[in-house]
């Protein structure tokens, strides 16, 4: 019963999103590239601010039912169409091919569960919450550690899992809507829509900014990944629609809002689209229209108030609550010494030009082939591209936000963190698909340009200068997509492993003796649970266990513990009302057998004290 509650919702929720998009072709008259990321933006910050007014879940039904009615008036209207025979529906070569490979990815994530430490830290249990109590987290939120992080992203994976059910893959499939509507968008830069060829290269371009995502890649509800794409998704409509600017800032105001609360850095990607925005603003001779740049400083400040009423929320609802990266004043008064400080700046110089780390690997590669190309096209197709301008801009992108880090932990990350760099890989791989990005979409539009005839300036038989043109063409579409698949498939295989291998982690232990609980009202369990197991990999001294079990179980008490002491195992055991076995040993099970009697086996003991006496009684397996 539940399963067909759940899938008549998962139906409506579908019918209710392409109600909306319709409803913006209709009269936005938008490119459909532009359409799916503007209207998943729209809903997440509607949503957001519902949270922030406490109606999450009212303003979830309005946006939900307000979707229903806008696609009955559009089947309405359709109806009248067809019996007119004016109604006509189809999808392009492109659109099929992209269509087909996103539903192979989000088919495998729907089968995919969490892995990563970060989801069970933040990003999952926030979710979790949230669909638990209908509502955002508050001071009193005990599971929530970083309490700072904002819900943009959050806020569309709870929309999503609120009517579609709120397992794993239901989160990992919302996220995966939202990242694939940003690459869909990236293609929307194209202007000639008959050049397949710019397709291919594009497909071809971004399928390599997965070979930079393997620590952030798309099988994670971790953000990091779509701070790059959404800016990128930005600067495509911008471009796109640079002779229409007002459209453009209709467009961009809802994904650079939503880019501004996906997480704390989030304000840097959408600074780089809105300075790109003021850039062909005022290079475009549309300076002198006051009500363009009215709308230009209007869509600046639409899109920073999501991040200022985050502020206000951290300013007011959290006042005096304690939060990771905060407090920059007090790291600098009583944080890390000039001899710690000198070590994280030398270690963070040589990570940042180490040329085997995937990173530094991505801008050499990318950095290297935009300077050849540049010259191939001066030199060869006596071409003026604009790569080279762009290359110039990225890298002064790269240099900041490089800066930005190294005082991210030099001030504010706590020194057991900063002195490892931890995260340097994942932050560092943001930028990189920025800019590896960045470069894709102008060359892309450098190619356009290039072509000898425009599309209309002469029949499609005679679109190209001469035969051997067209063969070439024809090769460069072959060569495009072979490659981009090659590298999709790459992708296709990694993702299925991760999946495969899933009975193999930690979160599979965990889940197998826990379970997974949800608890009406979104009460917290109180219980204190102690975990036993071994720490390989560190899976407890980091706390990774912990984490996993107070996700699973819903519980903010959880300990772990790699090893029984025998003379303190009561005073040990006393301070908890259960222990959870997820791994045994041998000494564990003979210190269990000789001082409770009883046989170690994984599960969940209930812990009874009886005066100095203490029970262990097995509750489930």
């Amino acid at each position: 019963m539940l399963f067909l509650l759940q899938l008549v919702m998962g139906i409506l929720l579908i019918v209710s999103m392409i109600g909306y998009m319709q409803f913006v072709r209709k009269v936005m008259s938008i490119r459909w590239e532009f359409i799916p990321i503007f209207v998943f933006s729209a809903i997440a910050c509607i949503v957001y601010f519902a949270g922030l007014a406490g109606q999450l879940f009212t303003g979830s039904i309005v946006v939900l039912v307000t979707g229903l009615l806008l696609f009955r008036g559009r089947v309405i209207h359709a109806l009248y169409q067809s019996k007119r025979g004016s109604w006509s529906f189809s999808f392009s070569l492109f659109q099929l091919s992209f269509l087909s490979g996103v539903f192979v990815f989000l088919l495998i994530l729907f089968h995919t569960e969490l892995t990563h430490y970060d989801n069970f830290s933040h990003w999952a249990i926030v979710v979790k919450e949230m669909l638990s109590t209908n509502a955002f987290p508050t001071p009193n939120s005990d599971l929530i550690e970083f309490k700072n992080y904002p819900l943009g992203t959050s806020s569309f994976i709870y929309y999503i899992c609120r009517f579609m059910g709120h397992t794993q893959p239901i989160m990992l499939l919302a996220q995966g809507l939202l990242i694939f509507s940003c690459f869909y968008a990236m293609f929307g830069i194209v202007s000639e829509k008959k050049r397949f060829l710019l397709y291919a290269f594009l497909g071809l371009g971004l399928s390599t900014l997965s070979f930079f995502n393997l620590t952030i890649r798309i099988t994670n509800l971790l953000v990091d990944f779509l701070l790059p794409i959404f800016a990128l998704a930005i600067v495509a409509a911008i471009y796109q629609y640079r002779h229409d600017l007002k459209r453009a800032c209709i467009i961009i105001l809802p994904l650079a809002g939503l880019l501004t609360v996906i997480k704390s850095t989030g304000i840097i990607f959408a600074a780089v689209g809105l300075i790109f925005l003021v850039y062909i603003w005022l290079t475009n001779k549309q300076r002198a229209n006051w009500k363009i740049g009215l709308a230009v400083l209007g869509t600046i400040a639409g899109a920073l108030l999501p991040y200022f009423s985050w502020s206000w929320r951290m300013a007011t609802v959290f006042r005096g609550v304690n939060n990771k990266f905060e407090g920059a004043a007090a790291a600098l008064k009583s944080g890390k010494t000039a001899e710690q400080k000198w070590d994280i700046l030398v270690l963070f110089l040589k990570s940042s030009v180490d040329i085997t780390s995937r990173p530094v690997l991505g801008i050499v590669i990318f950095e290297v082939a935009a300077i050849a190309a540049s010259i191939v096209a001066h030199v060869v197709l006596k071409k003026k591209w604009n790569l080279w301008k762009v290359l110039i801009a990225l890298n002064v992108v790269v240099v900041l936000y490089y800066a930005g880090i190294l005082a991210l932990y030099l001030f504010s990350m706590p020194v057991d963190e900063a002195v490892r760099l931890a995260g340097f890989e994942r932050y560092a791989s943001s930028i990189v698909v920025l800019f590896a990005g960045g470069l894709v979409l102008c060359a892309a539009v450098d190619i356009e340009r290039t072509f000898h005839y425009r599309i209309g300036e002469v029949p499609d038989y005679q679109s190209f200068k001469t035969v051997q043109t067209k063969r070439h063409y024809q090769q460069g579409i072959i060569a495009c997509m072979a490659l981009a698949a090659t590298t999709l498939l790459s992708e296709y295989n990694g993702m299925i492993s991760i999946t495969r291998t899933y009975d193999k982690t930690l979160p599979y232990e965990v889940h197998t003796v826990t379970g997974d609980r949800w608890y009406t009202g979104g009460k917290e369990d109180r219980s204190k649970y102690l975990f036993y197991g071994s720490d390989r990999d560190q899976q407890v001294t980091s706390y990774y266990m912990q984490y996993v079990g107070r996700y699973f179980l819903y519980a903010p008490n959880v300990d772990g513990i790699v090893l029984f002491y025998e003379d303190n195992m009561d005073n040990l055991l006393s301070n908890y009302d259960y222990l959870v076995v997820i791994e045994t040993d041998l000494n564990a099970k003979m210190l269990l057998k000789k001082h409770y009697g009883i046989d170690m086996q994984k599960g969940i003991y209930k812990i009874t004290r009886s005066g100095d006496q203490i029970t262990l009684t097995l509750t489930s397996v």
